[in-house]
């Protein structure tokens, strides 16, 4: 992300009273940049892919026959495939600016500067991680509202990310899957949607050895300790009878403080296949056009303007890649009697 930083001023501004303040400004944004990337969850979640166009279709094709026995020196078998649900994913348009006024210089203000410079890298950084936690919570449904606009966060069949009844490109309804899920987090439930997943299916029924590996989370004190209870004993955490906890060291735990705590009032966990994720671009996040912050002085007010734009969008395209589970999602396939 902060490879990518453009910064350009109006011709001029280094002989103007503000001349000494741009590069300093200019090193604080892409100081700010490069440590907010540290502790971002967004390349951990999204397929990050550069694109020089206005959108970007992601599609899928559904599978190849498998391979048939036709003897000694047979004829090679006949196989097709065609293509799976489609998705269009825009970017949008980001913008937002500061000023540092001629009196904040006169009077030697800057501690004030640096801090508005500061502020406006957070603001940036920030609406981004907002942003995607936002698409990826309110995949429970078929919309959300992020700063006054509606976004879509339905997958390329149509229906929201996390649903009780994906359907099938080749079968329709006759072939339904639930990424969805209710029950209260507990090894066994946790067991029962790893197997659930392991279970997954393309669009013609094959399966697909999907492998989560990833455990998402809010910052919730309680969850955490269940989450790392239940992952980091290598005995059964919840008995006494010293049985093996095969879920040992199987998962990478991603705590998301920009996730709301609970959804539909309850708590919840997200389980994912990192790799079918990026083999298959199923969360795609599209950057256009990187962080671009122009500097030039308002010939009204006298004030140098910061003003950042940046383009960038994000979707989903596959669901295999993840589920979730919680109390809360009364339309989800129930684990709650472990027989489902």
């Amino acid at each position: 992300m902060s490879k990518g930083i453009i910064f350009t001023k109006a011709s001029g501004l280094n002989d103007s009273a503000f001349g000494k303040s741009q590069e300093p400004i200019r090193a604080i944004i892409n100081d700010q940049v490069e440590a907010w990337e540290v502790k971002s969850q967004l390349e951990n979640i999204f397929c990050m892919e550069s694109t020089k166009n206005f959108a970007e279709k992601f599609t899928s094709e559904t599978a190849i026959g498998g391979f048939k026995p036709v003897g000694e020196n047979g004829a090679y078998p006949d196989t097709s495939f065609q293509e799976g649900y489609s998705k269009i994913i825009e970017p949008e348009e980001w913008k937002n600016r500061f000023s540092v006024t001629k009196t904040m210089l006169e009077d030697n203000k800057i501690s004030k500067v640096k801090s508005m410079s500061n502020e406006f890298t957070d603001s940036y950084c920030r609406t981004r991680e907002q942003f995607g936690a936002a698409l990826l919570a309110g995949g429970i449904g078929s919309k959300i509202t992020f700063e006054g606009k509606e976004f879509d966060v339905t997958c390329a069949d149509g229906k929201p990310l996390f649903h009780a009844a994906h359907p099938s490109k080749t079968k329709g309804t006759k072939q339904v899957q639930s990424n969805l899920f209710k029950g209260a987090f507990s090894v066994k439930v946790m067991d029962k949607v790893q197997e659930k997943m392991q279970d997954f299916r393309d669009e013609d029924g094959n399966l697909l050895a999907v492998m989560p590996d990833t455990i998402i989370i809010p910052n919730d004190s309680e969850l955490k300790r269940a989450v790392f209870a239940a992952i980091g004993s290598e005995k059964d955490a919840e008995t006494n009878k010293n049985a093996i906890n095969f879920q040992v060291g199987l998962w990478n735990v991603l705590i998301w403080p920009f996730l709301p705590k609970t959804l539909n009032g309850k708590p919840y966990f997200m389980m994912m296949d990192s790799q079918f994720n990026k083999n298959h671009l199923c969360a795609p996040w599209l950057e256009r056009v990187p962080l671009s912050v122009h500097s030039y002085v308002d010939e009204n007010t006298d004030a140098n303007i910061f003003k950042g734009r940046a383009r960038f969008g994000a979707g989903f395209n596959n669901w295999r890649f993840i589920s979730i589970c919680g109390e809360g999602f009364t339309e989800g396939t129930d684990l709650t009697a472990l027989n489902a």
